[in-house]
């Protein structure tokens, strides 16, 4: 029973749900349907679809989070990255605006909920951390660039394309002579106004004498102002022939149904899934564990997997897009007062309710201002600064983080995300297979023992003391060993290799068969070969393979009494009281 729970995080929170609660999530509710009305709807015509099927995505989704989910304020719902990604994936398959995009983009959303599904029932929430932040940081500032060019064809009211950042420029470009300047008309002001609104409005409020709170509300809806302007300008000035607009809008809810198996379509849209899924679980639970940070509050990546995978289950049935956590509507949901993730609950009552009585009413509303409002989005998700912290700290990060960026500017997002994960594998491969080993000396007049390079310690000519700072494995297992071994030339009193393994939690089969080979050679030096400080776990896994039989060596507890031991004229013995040893005892069979 208590296993059934775990799966089903609202039986906890809904048993003890009381009126105050309510009262604070609906609050959140209405304000974030309020800024999920205008956004859905765009980040929807981002992804080449029409504007109603972000509503879509935005009904069950949400209740499927809530059911699922452990977040109280991640707002699940059409998100930017995930909205071009499913572009660039659907639009190789099928041409913008039939019913084979659409019944592609519904797959994707089925495939994607599926992969999180297997992934959160398998417990690999842990494979989050496969993509480094700088990696993804990288890879969203790349995408908030290319969704801004690609949303300038709506602003100027032109036809333009393409999948990569020189693509589009040159589409828009070549397309610039056919500029619409009554789109112009609309878009920029729009723009305009959102950057004020998203930068100043609060302010100005306030200055009239409103409240921080009330200020905030009203500055949050300033996307909605922007769209109930521009549709009734449309409609007086009868504009309506003069600028692209959204159109008609069915207002009724989605119907659900399976999407129709084509297992030729899901073997295309099989790797797109699969990056999807990625890029949305990582930010999703990046968000969801920033929020949650606030309040204490514990994230289970893994019933996240499950969650977010519900989510899109439920949003390909009920004709949706692939769906995961925005950052901006979540803050928007916390900063409101959403303290259940009932509130995810109630704002997709609001979408529902406003799919059926209000989007005859968008009929008017220009392409131009949903555009608008997904460049002021996605320009905040554009940060340079990851590029100069990892510059900074760590040239290899900075690599990684550089090199998506520029992959995913010329060359698309599937390859720009792809080359981000497999750099950030092949930088850990080449970083662990290179690990810092430091030559050891006793520190004077104490018992610790410190890099020879960087301190003035004791050695002992008969004895060379190698401490590896990382765990042992295939990929460094060589490496170590050629090490060693070029440390043993021109060392003629050398009887003794002390190899300290306090920062090895692991030594696999490839570096056991390099142990038992160092030890082979060093014995025929007539040398022998120590451990120190081996992990209970280590220890037992190599005295199953009888390694510790075969050692020329000694097993020690620590460092010092492995070399008090082995020159005591250098290091005189140490005398441990019992309580000492006890400890010493306990601390290296961790």
């Amino acid at each position: 029973m208590r296993r059934l729970k775990s799966y089903f995080p609202i039986v906890q929170w809904a048993s003890t749900y009381q009126r105050a609660q309510f009262s604070s999530d609906a609050t959140a509710a209405l304000i974030v349907t309020i800024m999920l009305i205008p956004q859905s709807m765009a980040y929807a015509l981002l992804a080449g679809l029409p504007p109603h099927i972000g509503l879509y995505a935005s009904i069950l989704p949400l209740i499927g989070y809530m059911i699922f989910g452990t977040s109280n304020a991640l707002a699940v719902g059409p998100v930017a990255v995930v909205s071009l990604m499913t572009a660039a994936s659907v639009g190789t398959i099928a041409e913008t605006g039939t019913a084979g995009y659409l019944a592609a983009a519904i797959m994707l959303a089925l495939l994607s909920g599926g992969i999180l599904l297997v992934m959160g029932l398998l417990r690999l929430g842990f494979l989050s951390d496969f993509l480094s932040h700088p990696v993804v940081s990288g890879f969203i500032t790349a995408s908030g660039i290319l969704i801004a060019f690609s949303q300038m064809r709506h602003i100027l009211g032109v036809e333009a394309g393409g999948y990569s950042l020189l693509e589009i420029i040159n589409s828009l470009l070549t397309a610039l002579p056919d500029t619409n300047w009554v789109a112009v008309g609309f878009g920029v002001p729009a723009l305009g106004f959102l950057f004020w609104v998203r930068g100043s409005m609060k302010a100005a409020l306030q200055r009239l004498g409103l409240s921080a709170t009330m200020a905030g509300n009203l500055a949050k809806a300033g996307p909605l102002l922007a769209v109930f302007i521009s549709v009734v300008c449309v409609h007086v000035l009868q504009l309506d022939h003069a600028l692209p607009l959204v159109g008609a809008i069915p207002n009724q809810l989605p119907a659900l149904a399976v999407p129709a198996f084509n297992l030729d379509l899901m073997q295309s849209l099989l790797l797109p899934a699969l990056l999807i899924s990625a890029i949305g679980f990582v930010e999703s639970v990046s968000v969801a564990r920033t929020l949650a940070a606030r309040d204490n509050q514990y994230i289970d990546p893994n019933q996240e997997l499950i969650g977010l995978g519900s989510a899109n289950v439920l949003s390909s049935l009920s004709g949706g897009y692939p769906v995961a956590g925005g950052l901006a509507r979540s803050v928007v949901n916390l900063d409101a007062g959403a303290v259940t993730p009932a509130a995810g609950g109630l704002t997709a009552i609001g979408i529902a309710l406003a799919t059926v009585f209000f989007t005859p009413y968008l009929y008017f509303l220009p392409k131009a201002i949903l555009a608008a409002t997904i460049i002021v989005a996605v320009l905040s998700l554009v940060d340079f600064s990851v590029l100069k912290s990892s510059w900074v700290y760590s040239k290899s990060d900075f690599a990684a983080a550089m090199l998506t960026i520029l992959v995913t500017l010329f060359a698309g997002v599937e390859l720009g995300v792809s080359t981000g994960a497999a750099a950030s594998i092949a930088l850990y491969l080449i970083t662990t297979s290179q690990p810092h080993i430091a030559e050891i000396g006793l520190v004077p007049d104490t018992q610790h023992f410190r890099n020879v390079v960087r301190h003035k310690v004791i050695t002992s000519p008969s004895i060379l003391s190698l401490r590896v700072d990382e765990n042992l494995f295939f990929a460094n297992a060589l490496h170590i060993e050629k090490h060693i071994t070029s440390q043993l030339d021109g060392r003629p009193e050398l009887r003794h290799v002390v190899l300290n393994c306090s920062s090895v939690s692991l030594i696999d089969s490839s570096a056991l068969e390099v142990l038992e080979a160092l030890n082979t050679q060093l014995m025929a030096r007539a040398i022998q070969f120590h451990l120190v400080e081996l992990k209970g776990p280590v220890e037992d896994r190599l005295r199953r393979q009888d390694f510790i039989e075969h050692l020329s060596g000694t097993l020690f507890l620590h460092q010092y009494q492995a070399v008090s031991t082995l020159d005591p004229k250098t290091y005189p013995p140490l005398s441990l009281s019992r309580s000492e040893l006890v400890e010493a005892i306990d601390g290296s069979h961790i």
